[in-house]
């Protein structure tokens, strides 16, 4: 039988799924959140991140099951749409796009710290390289996901190489009394450090749109999430230990990959640094706007072209682009300050696909772990603060706006 004129063509195999997962979930984090984790809560930081590995987990099985059960275009649309009807899906929708058109920005610009640290550079150094890397993530993601994965791969590679060379290279300056005091700001300042976070572990949805384009996403989903959650709880759970651990007090800082590589390699530690930064923000910035991109199609009342932003999603990355980075840019905002917003957008997506998963998921283990995830969610929501009000009002929206004859979140397809 004939393909359907606009179905997905499967062309995404496991080397390519796993660079886009590992590229979507090794991003800012890496970047920013060490340090930031580590200023709010000390070495207690260290029981953060193990949580919110534990956290990962449950959602990697809860997508990889959702995606094999649910391969559609419309990704985590419609997973909720399917488990909580069509506002709730929609709701899912608006703030999954919200989180990507205000988290790309405030992506580029933590990289646009690491070169102007390397430059000698300022605010206005770190903005503008923030703008040309935002505006050059956009053209490579018009240029189609069949590019974008290509290059995914590549620089995942890189990526992964200037970590470990960061973590093995600085383990040795480890010592133990950077451990001590453990939670000098108080057991409860976990809470916060957990929630700052969570944008290192947010990334498991931003695909979940081209589950369709495996061609076995029952046999091929689980094995590229299993090498995204190995790769991922490696490499996290040696990042933050190591920070502190071979940091100490010096590890409170917006540079933290930098401080690891200077002890790693020496003087060339800033320049490595830098490239390490573009690489994350490019990895990072290419898979969420590629899920976006689908994920925006599938709410056009009519079909549209294949791997292309809709001009719509196009205008409002720039717009937010230049509000965010020009406030940046005057000191009007810190980017400490603007992280848990995305992080916020985000963790309601996460919350819509757990709880609809409750009800997808066949069994009673399955639905056991998507509950579980329920309340891992709604405790880090608890400790998001003043990032719920725009979360809330985007969310509002969603479910109080007048319904639109969109086309349905695109069928179940045989896996």
């Amino acid at each position: 039988m004939a393909r359907p004129r606009h179905a997905a063509v499967p062309d995404i195999g496991v080397l390519r799924g796993a660079a886009l997962y590992i590229g979507a979930l090794l991003g800012p984090g890496l970047l920013l959140l060490p340090g930031l984790a580590v200023t709010q809560a000390g070495p207690a930081s260290i029981v953060a991140w193990a949580a919110l590995l534990v956290a990962s987990g449950l959602f990697a099985v809860v997508f990889a099951a959702l995606g094999v059960r649910h391969p559609s275009a419309g990704g985590v649309r419609g997973y909720a749409e399917a488990g909580l009807g069509p506002r709730a899906g929609r709701a899912v929708a608006w703030c999954f796009l919200a989180g990507v058109i205000t988290g790309a920005p405030i992506v580029a610009v933590t990289c646009g710290n690491y070169v102007a640290e390397l430059l000698g550079g300022g605010v206005g150094l770190a903005c503008g390289t923030a703008a040309v890397l935002l505006l050059g993530t956009i053209a490579v993601t018009v240029g189609g996901v069949r590019t974008s994965a290509s290059v995914q791969f590549g620089l995942v590679a890189l990526l992964v190489g200037i970590v470990v060379t960061a973590v093995a290279g600085a383990a040795p300056a480890s010592r133990a009394g950077n451990w001590t005091p453990f939670a000098p700001h108080g057991w409860t300042a976990i809470g916060p450090a957990a929630s700052t976070l969570m944008l290192a572990f947010v990334g498991w949805e931003a695909i979940a749109p081209l589950t369709s384009r495996f061609a076995r996403p029952r046999r091929q989903l689980p094995v590229v999430i299993g090498i995204a959650f190995g790769t991922t709880t490696v490499i996290y759970l040696a990042l933050g230990a190591v920070t502190v651990a071979a940091l100490g007090p010096a590890a409170s800082t917006s540079v933290p990959l930098t401080a690891l590589l200077s002890l790693a390699v020496g003087q060339v530690g800033p320049g490595v640094a830098a490239v390490g930064a573009v690489v994350l923000t490019v990895g990072a910035v290419i898979a969420y706007l590629s899920g976006a991109g689908a994920l925006a199609r599938s709410l056009a009342p009519a079909p549209a072209a294949r791997d292309t932003l809709p001009p719509w999603l196009l205008v409002a990355l720039l717009g937010s682009g230049a509000v965010l980075i020009g406030l940046l840019g005057t000191g009007v905002l810190s980017l400490a300050a603007l992280v848990s917003v995305p992080t916020t957008f985000f963790l309601v997506v996460y919350l819509g696909c757990t709880v609809a998963a409750c009800r997808l998921l066949p069994g009673p283990l399955l639905r056991g772990v998507a509950a579980v995830a329920v309340v891992a969610v709604v405790a880090v929501l608890a400790f998001s603060g003043y990032a719920l009000i725009p979360a809330a009002c985007v969310t509002g929206l969603a479910l109080l706006a007048r319904p639109r004859r969109l086309r349905s979140a695109p069928p179940l397809v045989p896996a």
